[in-house]
């Protein structure tokens, strides 16, 4: 039996875990909403106010592979547009604001790669988000400190370190462009 929000969260997930699906996509969205209602009494959120991580993993599951970080952010803090390879992510909001924006990958007339923004959607707290494997986007603390968890069905330090799957951006004369810096 779950002892706190995150135990119960987490045994949530595993009950409902399986292939990407609408089901389970559905499943772990409802429970990582319910990890955004736990009380700041509890030790480990209490704990995460405190210490306000940058990057803290929360679960590493043996058996699935999946991976609960939470992460504290400054407002301003910019992440450029990137995918997550073949991992697909939520992100649930527990405080401040984050803006997350969605872009498609064009093919320019020049036969360059570039991005066009499709959505903007400002994250408050009690908000999840998915993203699928392939789907770009980039985020901007709006207002901080903000803590919000990051749910990977995958390690995706792997899949960009050592497998080289994700895909990052950059903005060169006022163009978001595949390529390095």
């Amino acid at each position: 039996m779950a002892s706190n929000t995150l135990e119960a969260s987490i045994q949530g997930i595993k009950s409902v875990w399986g292939p990407l699906s609408e089901q389970v996509v559905a499943g772990c969205k409802r429970h990582l909403a319910d990890l955004l209602r736990a009380p700041g009494t509890e030790d480990w959120l209490a704990a995460l106010h405190v210490e306000a991580p940058a990057n803290k993993e929360l679960h590493r599951d043996p058996t699935h592979g999946f991976v609960l970080l939470a992460h504290s952010e400054y407002a301003g803090l910019y992440r450029p547009p990137h995918d997550h390879g073949r991992g697909w992510v939520i992100y649930a909001i527990q405080q401040g604001e984050i803006e997350m924006r969605t872009y498609a990958r064009v093919a320019n007339r020049d036969g360059t790669i570039g991005l066009v923004m499709r959505d903007s959607t400002l994250m408050r707290p009690g908000q999840v988000q998915v993203y699928l494997p392939g789907d770009i986007h980039d985020t901007r603390c709006m207002k901080g400190p903000a803590l919000l968890y990051r749910f990977t069905e995958r390690d995706l330090k792997k899949e960009d370190k050592d497998e080289h799957r994700v895909t990052r951006y950059v903005e060169r004369d006022g163009v978001w462009t595949f390529g390095t810096p």
